[in-house]
C-alpha cells in the first residue's frame, strides 16, 4: 500500500524534498502523496520530523 500522510503533518516540505519520484505535493495545510505515483521505498516516513507519512 501506498504511504500517507496524517493529520500530524506540519507542512514542512522535508517529505516533499526526499520523494525519489516527486509523489508529493502541498496540499490543504498538509502535504499529500500520489498514491498512483508512490513506490512505497519509506524515504518520507525516514526524513519527517513528525512522523506523519505511514504506509496506509
Amino acid at each position: 500500500m501506498a504511504y500517507q500522510i496524517s493529520d500530524e503533518c506540519i507542512a514542512c516540505g522535508a517529505c516533499a524534498a526526499e520523494c525519489p519520484v516527486g509523489a508529493i505535493a502541498e496540499g490543504d495545510g498538509k502535504y499529500v502523496i500520489d498514491a498512483d505515483s508512490c513506490i512505497e521505498c519509506g524515504a518520507c516516513a525516514d526524513t519527517c520530523p513528525v512522523g506523519a507519512p505511514a504506509q496506509a
